[in-house]
């Protein structure tokens, strides 16, 4: 049973700082190359950043998030981050993880996804 739960978005101000976490079951994170996806209102989903498994961990991020988010993972834990810093009002979506192989349609495995509301 593959199970995503997806936590930590909220109200936040334009420049404030959001960690979100990614908790995985019915696999082991450290196999896959995980995503962070998001959809913000009235759009489809876009891809946001991916991490890659193995000790270099080599990441990859859409433009838009450069040098403002970080994308991290505990394996031990078997858990997932994206530290975002500072957000804009752009950056308001819900944000799913998923494995890379997934891809980016969704389907009954994803999470819920959290929200994330970037507002004065």
């Amino acid at each position: 049973q593959v199970q995503l739960v997806e936590s930590g978005g909220g109200l936040v101000q334009p420049g404030g700082s959001l960690r979100l976490s990614c908790a995985v079951s019915g696999f082991t994170l450290s196999d896959y190359a995980m995503s962070w996806v998001r959809q913000a209102p009235g759009k489809g989903l876009e891809w946001v950043s991916t991490i890659y498994s193995g000790v270099g961990s080599i990441t990859n991020y859409v433009g838009a998030v450069k040098c403002r988010f970080t994308i991290s993972r505990d394996d031990t834990k078997n858990t997932l981050y994206l530290q975002m810093n500072g957000v804009t009002p752009e950056d308001t979506a819900v944000y799913y993880c998923v494995p890379q192989t997934w891809g980016n349609t969704r389907d009954d495995r994803w999470g819920q996804g959290t929200q994330v509301t970037v507002s004065s």
